[in-house]
């Protein structure tokens, strides 16, 4: 006891500049140009105040309790883990379950992209996640990130907590008289009203799911105009979640906690915390936080046998005799296997050979099973899917990492792939969401543009004088399977004859540069039309019919005719003689 109690001292000293931040956050408040909004919270006398904000706004969690503990003090040293494991790594706070760790980071890109002035870090969503839930309960959440049991708060009827009667009829909490905090982001009913978001695209805005919480958080941080990479907004926004100097400073020792390293563990292997800010230990109940709205205990936690009421009967210690001889021993509690953990290995479902034209979609998809250990499918569990090799493919949408979700049968499918313009093979690697297990890699080939047709634009005839220059350029249009063949590699050659494909050293010819006969040119491209116009020709003396070859990658050829004559001649017809008078 001695030890743990020194190391909370040496926490708080850590913390003390952490704190002096908070107490000058909120002396600052009540500085002047600062006023308060129409709910009585205090903001800048600059910002505005949430488009999304009612009357009935009374902050993220109702200043409901949260988990005081503080983060280790040793910088986080990431651990690799096989997902099997059930030995807690070393700094094992450091440690995020892979739904949790997924759902924050797509909030804060999302943020990023909708909000990209308020710069939200995602370890701020972490921390607030670890202090208001443990990130849901060491992540104990299914496929889709919804929590296996409900996070509830206790019942805020004014009993040592804030008093706010029922909002939802008992929709979200269960309760129809007052209301609790629900979810891994500590939501109460009338704040997440008009804060909720669909953060999983399920077209559902559940504050029991990992993905619409962290979503729905990060955007009630970033209201009012706030800067997070501003200390003092920083400070404001996270005060406005739960107005506590103390809950300040437990958010932000973990936010730097987080900011200096972490690593995904596999889903319901977190790390929970076991103190909470109203003395609770914050981990019984089947529920989570609380297994229903309840009072607050009133008891001493340092001395659980006293009573928390005066007259009232004393706990009965648990009895150390040992049971009958023959008496059947109760089994020990498991933990339910979540599907997940149940998963053995991934393998191919048939997928079909992955290649495709530059700039064309695949139009084969990659399907991944997850099998048990039996080879049943495994439903419902998260499969990632990672582009990696030297290549500009990507999935629909651009993004080089994709998730899709099992089917009943344990099959998961990969978006479409669209094949960029590098050339050559890259890889497709499945990977198991939340643990670490064997999985397939796909190979897919990017192969040249190609044509199959050429054809000229015009059916001007192409004549030169000898020693001229043809009045009319050449061009052509490339098409593959009927459609425009666009950015296809093409070279010219003027050659001797339709029999034989040998460099012509005669006739026509086009000039480099630097003015030089040039007769093969190399390296020629389609247009975003397909069309293909190429230099100007000019001619020697040589007279005579003479042939331009043009060919192009996938095996599209063209012979273009063109005619060196001299200019034909006429007598100039005699002048009439003139009239007699």
């Amino acid at each position: 006891m001695a030890a743990q109690f020194g190391r909370r001292l040496c926490k708080g000293a850590v913390t003390t500049a952490v704190a002096a931040a908070a107490v000058a956050a909120l002396s600052a408040s009540q500085a002047p140009g600062v006023t308060a909004d129409d709910n009585g919270r205090s903001t800048a006398a600059d910002a505005q105040p949430s488009p999304d904000a009612t009357a009935g706004d009374s902050g993220a969690t109702g200043n409901s309790p949260y988990y005081t503990d503080l983060p280790p003090l040793n910088t986080p040293s990431p651990a690799p883990t096989d997902g099997t494991s059930t030995s807690t790594p070393v700094e094992s706070e450091a440690g995020i379950p892979a739904t949790v760790l997924a759902a924050y980071k797509r909030a804060a890109a999302e943020l990023q992209e909708s909000k990209p002035g308020c710069n939200l870090p995602w370890q701020l969503l972490a921390a607030i996640g670890q202090v208001e839930s443990g990130q849901a309960r060491g992540g104990r959440v299914d496929a889709d990130g919804t929590t296996t049991s409900k996070i509830l708060g206790p019942q805020l009827d004014g009993n040592g907590f804030a008093l706010i009667k029922d909002t939802d009829n008992g929709a979200y909490d269960g309760d129809s008289a007052y209301d609790s905090a629900v979810g891994p982001m500590q939501f109460i009913p009338s704040t997440w009203a008009w804060a909720g978001r669909d953060g999983n695209g399920d077209g559902v805005k559940d504050p029991n799911n990992v993905y619409d919480a962290a979503l729905a958080a990060g955007h009630y941080l970033c209201r009012n105009g706030w800067d997070l990479s501003d200390s003092g907004d920083l400070d404001r926004a996270i005060l406005s979640y739960n107005r506590s100097q103390a809950y300040l400073n437990t958010v932000l020792s973990w936010l730097e906690y987080y900011r200096k390293g972490t690593y995904e563990v596999p889903d319901g292997t977190g790390t929970i915390p076991g103190n909470r800010s109203d003395g609770s230990s914050g981990t019984g109940g089947s529920g989570g936080s609380y297994s229903s709205p309840s009072s607050p205990s009133t008891s001493n936690p340092s001395n659980p046998s006293k009573p928390s009421t005066p007259g009232s009967p004393s706990p009965t210690p648990p009895s150390t005799t040992p049971p009958p001889s023959g008496t059947p021993t109760p089994p020990a509690p498991t933990t339910p296997v979540t599907p997940t953990q149940s998963v053995d290995h991934l393998e191919d479902s048939g997928t079909a050979k992955l290649t495709a034209m530059a700039g064309d979609a695949f139009t084969e998809q990659i399907s991944t099973k997850a099998e048990n250990a039996v080879g049943k499918g495994v439903a419902k569990v998260r499969i990632r899917f990672t582009i990696v090799g030297d290549t500009d493919a990507a999935f629909t949408g651009g993004e080089k990492v994709a998730t899709a979700l099992t089917n009943s049968s344990g099959v998961a499918t990969a978006p479409a792939l669209q094949a960029g313009e590098t050339t050559g093979a890259f890889t497709v690697r499945a990977a198991l969401i939340g643990r670490t297990v064997t999985g397939p890699d796909y190979t897919a080939t990017v192969t040249q543009r190609v044509a199959d047709t050429l054809v000229r634009t015009t059916d001007t005839a192409l004549t030169c004088t000898p020693g001229g220059e043809f009045a009319d350029a050449v061009q052509v249009k490339a098409t593959y399977k009927d459609a425009v063949a666009d950015k296809v590699a093409a070279t010219a050659t003027l050659i001797k004859s339709a029999d034989d494909a040998t460099e012509n050293d005669k006739g026509p010819y086009f000039k480099d540069a630097d003015g030089k006969t040039v007769r093969t040119l190399t390296g020629l491209t389609t247009d975003a039309d397909g069309l293909l116009k190429l230099p100007q020709l000019y001619s020697d003396d040589t007279t005579g019919t003479f042939v331009l070859r043009i060919t192009t990658a996938g095996g599209a050829t063209l012979d273009v005719t063109l005619t060196v004559a001299a200019a034909e001649t006429s007598a100039s017809p005699s002048p009439s003689p003139s009239a007699s008078s």
